[in-house]
């Protein structure tokens, strides 16, 4: 377990890199610009991110894959709900809908 100052040293060190890379930018102001086409680029990052954390829980099932998998196919059903109709609580009920009838009255456990 770490104690007393290697712990203050952790800590010291994560808040310097935080407030270094964050604050960077502002201190940089006009001339730290990122040049167009990697600022047309992290608008895509949000996303990215979402989709790194949700796609290993649909797609793996006891860390291996199974295409054919219960939260899969209630995803894929949220989504094409979500495109389709717009309104922000109908895929999450749904999705909940399919994955529990697959579940328990179909029996596909997962």
């Amino acid at each position: 377990m770490i104690e007393g100052f290697w712990l203050w040293l952790a800590f010291g060190l994560l808040s310097a890199t935080t407030f270094l890379t964050r604050g960077s930018f502002i201190m940089a102001g006009e001339k730290g610009r990122l040049p167009p086409a990697l600022q047309r680029a992290l608008r895509y990052a949000p996303a990215a991110a979402l989709a790194a954390l949700v796609a290993p829980d649909l797609l793996l099932v006891q860390g291996q894959l199974q295409p054919f998998n219960p939260k899969l196919l209630a995803g894929l059903a949220v989504i094409a709900v979500a495109l389709r109709t717009r309104k922000p609580w109908l895929p999450f009920a749904l999705g909940m809908a399919v994955l529990i009838g697959l579940r328990q009255g179909l029996g596909m456990g997962g």
